[in-house]
C-alpha cells in the first residue's frame, strides 16, 4: 500500500522531486499525438452525452459517489456505495453526528462533500486556485482520522511516499521550504500555461502529486483537480468526469510512470499514460452514464403506468437522488403529498423496485434501497 509518511524507512531506491524542471520544456508531441486524438474523441463523446442530459446533476450523482469510493480506496480507505448512501439517509450534511460509524465511511463521504463543495465554489465564480484547493482539503480532513493532520494547511515537515509493506521510500516530494514557490508555479501554469487542456491536466496532476503539499489527502485532492481543471477549461460542460477507476486498476504503472517524471525527466510517457486513462475512463463513464440515463427513461414510463399519478416523476427524481432513504424522508421531503407518497412506497415494494434494508421499529422509519440504480453503480 502506498502511503504518505514523515518517519524514515529504507531510502536506497527513493526518487527525489525534480527541482527546477517544472514546467517541462521537452514534451515529445509526436509520441503523444495518436493517444491525444483518442482521448479527445472519447471525452468529446462523453461530454456530448452530458450536454444532452436535461438533468445531469440528478442522473450523475451516483457517479460522484462511485468516484469517492474508488479514490478513497486507492489510499487504503475501504467502504462501499451502500454504506455511504445508508449514512446519508440518516445524517444528511452533519458528518460528525454519528461517531459510531466506521471512519472509512466518514472519510469517503468527506471526499464526496469536498468535491461537491469545490464544484459549488467554482459555480459561484471562484477560480481553481490554491485557496480553493486548501478549502477542499480542509473539508476532506474535517472530521475523523484526518482532523489531526492539519486540514487546509500546507506541510511544514518533509514527507515522502512509501511502500509500507516493504518499508521502502519510493518518492521524496519537494521540501517544505520550497513548497510555496512550487505551488505558486503550479497554479500560475494552470492559469496562464499555453498547453492544451488535456496536456495541462496531465502535467498539473503529476506536479501536484510530486509537490505533495499536505500531510495527508494529496492523492484524493490531486485526482479532484483533474475533474475541476477539465471543467474550468470547458473541455467538459459539467464537473462529472471521474478518473480514479483507471488509476486504481493500473496503480503500479500509475506510480512508476509518475516517479519516472522526477527520476528521468520523462514527462512524455506520463502524458501518454494519462491520455490513455482519459480515453478508457471516458468510454467507461459514458457506458455507465448511458445506462443510468436509459434506466431513468425506462422507469419514467413504468412509474407513470404503475403509480398512475402526476407525481410519478417527482418520485423517480427523488429515488435517483437518494437511492437509499428512510421512509419518512420520502413522505416528507419529496414534494409529494404524504398519503400519495405512502401509496407509492407500497406499490414500489410490491413490484420489487424497492428493497427493505431495515424494517420500521418503534419511532424509527423503515430504510429502503432503490435497487435498479444501485446495481449499475456498485464497485
Amino acid at each position: 500500500m502506498l502511503q504518505t509518511h514523515t518517519l524514515p524507512l529504507n531510502s536506497d531506491n527513493a526518487v527525489n522531486y525534480h527541482y527546477d524542471k517544472f514546467p517541462p520544456t521537452s514534451l515529445d508531441f509526436s509520441r503523444m499525438l495518436s493517444q491525444l486524438v483518442k482521448a479527445t474523441d472519447a471525452l468529446a463523446r462523453y461530454d456530448q452525452m452530458l450536454k444532452n442530459m436535461h438533468n445531469s446533476e440528478i442522473l450523475l450523482a451516483p457517479l460522484r459517489n462511485q468516484e469517492a469510493v474508488i479514490s478513497s480506496r486507492m489510499e487504503g480507505t475501504v467502504s462501499t456505495i451502500d454504506e455511504i448512501l445508508k449514512y446519508e439517509a440518516d445524517y444528511d450534511d452533519n458528518v460528525a453526528e454519528n461517531v459510531n460509524t466506521r471512519s472509512e465511511v466518514i472519510e469517503t463521504l468527506l471526499y464526496q462533500r469536498a468535491l461537491k463543495g469545490a464544484q459549488h465554489a467554482m459555480e459561484s465564480g471562484q477560480p481553481l486556485s490554491q485557496y480553493l484547493i486548501r478549502a477542499a482539503h480542509e473539508r476532506l480532513l474535517s472530521f475523523g482520522r484526518g482532523s489531526a493532520k492539519s486540514p487546509g494547511q500546507f506541510k511544514t515537515e518533509q514527507n515522502y511516499l512509501a511502500d509500507k509493506t516493504r518499508r521502502n521510500i519510493l518518492f521524496v516530494p519537494i521540501s517544505p521550504e520550497r513548497l510555496q514557490d512550487g505551488m505558486d508555479q503550479l497554479f500560475n501554469y494552470i492559469e496562464i500555461g499555453k498547453d492544451i487542456p488535456l496536456i495541462k491536466a496531465a502535467i498539473s496532476h503529476v506536479e501536484f502529486e510530486a509537490l505533495h503539499p499536505f500531510k495527508d489527502g494529496n492523492g484524493r485532492i490531486g485526482r479532484m483537480i483533474i475533474t475541476l481543471l477539465l471543467w474550468s477549461s470547458k473541455v467538459i460542460s459539467a464537473p462529472h468526469f471521474y478518473i480514479s477507476g483507471y488509476f486504481e486498476e493500473n496503480k503500479d504503472a500509475y506510480i512508476d510512470i509518475m516517479r519516472a517524471v522526477s527520476e528521468k525527466d520523462d514527462w512524455t510517457s506520463w502524458c501518454i499514460f494519462f491520455l490513455e486513462a482519459i480515453e478508457k475512463q471516458a468510454i467507461r463513464n459514458l457506458q455507465i452514464a448511458e445506462s443510468i440515463s436509459e434506466l431513468y427513461e425506462r422507469l419514467k414510463q413504468e412509474f407513470s403506468t404503475k403509480l398512475a399519478s402526476k407525481w410519478s416523476v417527482n418520485a423517480l427524481d427523488f429515488l435517483f437522488t437518494q437511492p437509499v432513504f428512510r421512509n419518512n424522508k420520502f413522505t416528507n421531503n419529496s414534494g409529494i403529498p404524504s398519503s400519495t407518497a405512502a401509496r407509492f412506497v407500497r406499490i414500489l415494494l410490491e413490484t420489487g423496485m424497492l428493497r427493505t434494508i431495515e424494517e420500521a421499529s418503534g419511532r424509527r422509519p423503515a430504510l429502503y434501497a432503490f435497487e435498479p440504480l444501485l446495481e449499475l453503480v456498485r464497485v
